[in-house]
């Protein structure tokens, strides 16, 4: 039977993270971020997805050591560092609701998970880069050994597309219309 901590990333976490971040575009265009805040936000968007989609790329296709689990640390706290520069620019010009601001949380508590299910995943790994255990450190990156299947990568790859790249797509031509009209 698979690891339940993989299981747990693969069919609750990524899809969680997927679907909030369709949650925090429906936000952005209810407090119409294309006549407020506009451009600079949606880039930082771009920026937060790129970060994320880091993290999410390497667990997918990686063999998960202490290589991956520095990535995705790297990719949480860029993650973390982008959030509040783009919420100290984006507050004073459109409003955040509290509904977003909840969406907000979740999506960076997903980063955080999945660092830590990745952990889980390979403690031994975990427990050789705080320098305990038997084990040094793997910082190579590789292919994973057992390949998720495809129809599961395709799958998830779809449902970025559909519900996160093709929404931020909106969103910035959105902002570019908006910033051509004055």
């Amino acid at each position: 039977m698979p690891d339940a901590a993989a299981l747990l990333l693969v069919f609750v976490v990524f899809p969680l993270w997927v679907l909030s971040g369709l949650a925090d575009w429906a936000c952005h265009r209810a407090t119409r971020i294309d006549a407020t805040s506009g451009l600079k936000e949606n880039l930082a968007h771009w920026v937060l997805f790129a970060q994320a989609g880091v993290a999410v790329v390497a667990m997918a296709l990686l063999q998960v050591n202490a290589a991956v689990l520095l990535v995705v640390a790297a990719a949480f706290v860029l993650h973390e560092l982008t959030v509040w520069i783009e919420l100290r620019y984006t507050v004073p010009r459109r409003q955040v609701r509290p509904f977003e601001q909840m969406v907000h949380s979740f999506q960076e508590l997903m980063l955080l998970v999945t660092l830590l299910l990745l952990a889980v995943l390979a403690w031994d790994q975990a427990v050789a880069l705080a320098g305990s255990g038997p084990q040094l450190p793997d910082l190579s990156l590789r292919w994973k050994a057992q390949p998720l299947p495809p129809a599961l990568l395709l799958a998830g790859a779809g449902a970025v597309l559909l519900f996160n790249v093709l929404p931020l797509a909106q969103e910035t031509g959105a902002c570019l219309r908006a910033r051509r009209r004055g």
